[in-house]
């Protein structure tokens, strides 16, 4: 009987350190999965929102920034979490050059620890420019 004691205790520490796994790679992997999105994001939005008519009439590379801010937001409302809230924020968005800032502030749920409420939240900026004749 004793031994089968030691066997519920192991189950029950098993079950606890996974349920410890799974919090702490939650909020570990999220700044760095956040920071890859919004690089992807960026750069597919940035694509989508080339002028190729003007493109073709002037020979330089210049964008749309309302199409910028649709494929941005967009895209970004497919890929990202239901359980955290975002804050997106745009700046210096310049159509030629084409050069965009993007700012993405996320606010996760609150959970208590010991008593005391605790969030973590992150802030993810990135910077894009297309350079070049890479089109």
């Amino acid at each position: 009987m004793k031994n089968a004691f030691w066997g519920y205790w192991l189950i029950l520490l098993g079950i606890f350190v996974v349920v410890i796994m799974m919090l702490v790679q939650n909020l570990t992997t999220s700044s760095t999965q956040d920071y890859y999105l919004i690089k992807e994001i960026t750069e597919s939005a940035l694509v989508d929102a080339v002028d190729y008519s003007y493109y073709r009439s002037y020979g330089e590379i210049k964008i749309n920034k309302e199409k910028f801010y649709e494929s941005f937001l967009r895209r970004f409302a497919e890929t990202a979490s239901l359980s955290t809230t975002y804050t997106v924020s745009f700046y210096g968005v310049y159509e030629a050059p084409p050069k965009v800032s993007v700012e993405v502030k996320s606010k996760s749920n609150t959970f208590n620890v010991v008593g005391d409420p605790e969030s973590f939240d992150m802030v993810e900026r990135i910077d894009a420019i297309i350079e070049g004749n890479a089109l």
